[in-house]
């Protein structure tokens, strides 16, 4: 039995471009309102349907204490209640979960959920003490100390992936040979003009800060850089000892995505494509690993997941990680006894890069538009996040 629907075509999402890049002038919030209300016009789709939302972020923003609801007002809703929403990589699958229990409860019966954030230039924060010596506080990086500072575990993001690289034999070799498999699956979604990637993501008329005039135009994601084999393996690992480098992991980025929910599949079919499929969220779980081992964390999610629905890895039809280590997807395989290179078509936040919120939100767009090409299936969205936890969705396209 479905938790949600996802009237097809009914989501979108910005490009994604490199952090520093071509989208680091624009404000997170206001940004994703702005690509929300031309996807929404662009799909038929009136806030007036709306009876709820969701929005997510990770990396605050000046006035993000207003989240949801500003968002809201900014696309034209201001009357939409709903909550702000933030944990860390696995915000979209959490927006998801979000809905999915209003909906239950039955306080929503469509609802949008949107995710955006902005890693460039992220916030230094300071915070007062005045009991210290002297009154002198603390200050913080938002992005970067978020990185490289587990509070409870004491390490940084990379040296959870060395330490599951570690544990399973994971070596250099097989994470570069992940790295250039993943690239190419990428290409696959730029054939005939991105007309993969154009099944839910338009072209980008930039604006400036003030979303008053435009800068230029985005076609596509944005600071992708190619693969080249030689310089891969004359690489060192980041940590003296290790096997993950730089090659080896994703690369912060900034954007935004969308999506509408409905707790009914008739109205689900109305809102969606013409003669479109039915997109059904069969689950949502979540798990958390040993501290220190998060890219470990997707395999307890995924197994909750599928001993929820009582099924087994063999019948899932296709896999979609967010995968910010090519550990990530090595680790998984070798759990569920799988091959890697079947998981990840048309790509992956390793090579399209990772903003954070709205990460999830893109996968599970992927997802449902790779099984809608194979005529139907099953499919399966996992994802690591921040303090060794994980989400993973279950959804069925029929």
């Amino acid at each position: 039995m479905a938790i949600a629907y996802i009237p097809y075509g009914a989501y979108w999402c910005s490009p994604f471009a490199r952090w520093q890049g071509a989208l680091a002038h624009l404000h997170s919030v206001k940004f994703a309102a702005h690509v929300t209300r031309d996807a929404m016009a662009a799909r038929g789709l009136t806030t007036d349907l709306l009876d709820y939302c969701a929005y997510g972020y990770t990396v605050i923003q000046p006035n993000i204490f207003y989240g949801a609801p500003w968002f809201s007002a900014l696309i034209g809703a201001e009357g939409l209640p709903g909550p702000t929403v933030n944990q860390a990589c696995a915000t979209g699958p959490r927006l998801i979960a979000t809905a999915a229990g209003e909906m239950a409860l039955g306080n929503a019966g469509v609802a949008l959920v949107a995710a955006g954030d902005r890693l460039s230039n992220g916030a230094h924060v300071y915070n007062p003490a005045p009991g210290g010596p002297g009154g002198t506080g603390s200050s913080e990086d938002w992005v970067l100390d978020s990185f490289n500072h587990d509070p409870f575990a004491k390490n940084a993001m990379v040296d959870t992936a060395e330490n599951v690289a570690r544990r399973d034999g994971i070596d250099t070799a097989e994470q570069h040979a992940l790295v250039l498999h993943r690239h190419g699956q990428y290409q696959q979604a730029l054939i005939d003009d991105r007309a993969f990637q154009r099944r839910f993501m338009a072209d980008l008329d930039i604006p400036d800060a003030a979303f008053r005039k435009t800068t230029g135009t985005a076609s596509g994601d944005q600071g992708i850089q190619p693969v080249d084999p030689d310089k891969m393996a004359r690489l060192k690992p980041v940590r003296e000892g290790g096997s993950v480098t730089f090659a080896g992991q994703t690369h912060p980025a900034d954007g935004n995505a969308g999506m509408i929910l409905c707790a009914d599949a008739g109205r689900a079919a109305e809102l969606g494509k013409p003669g479109g499929p039915r997109v059904a969220v069969l689950a949502v779980t979540q798990a958390r690993e040993e501290k220190g081992f998060m890219p470990a964390a997707p395999i307890k999610a995924t197994q909750r997941a599928l001993d929820a629905l009582g099924l087994t890895i063999a019948d899932i039809d296709a896999i979609k990680s967010h995968n910010p280590f090519a550990v990530n997807d090595i680790a998984f395989a070798r759990a569920f006894g799988i091959d890697w290179q079947a998981m990840n078509n048309f790509g992956s936040s390793l090579i399209w890069g990772h903003p954070q919120g709205p990460t999830g939100l893109r996968g599970i767009m992927e997802l449902i538009e790779e099984l809608e090409m194979r005529g139907g299936g099953t499919g399966l969205f996992q994802g690591c996040a921040a303090g060794d936890s994980a989400m993973a969705v279950v959804i069925r396209v029929s």
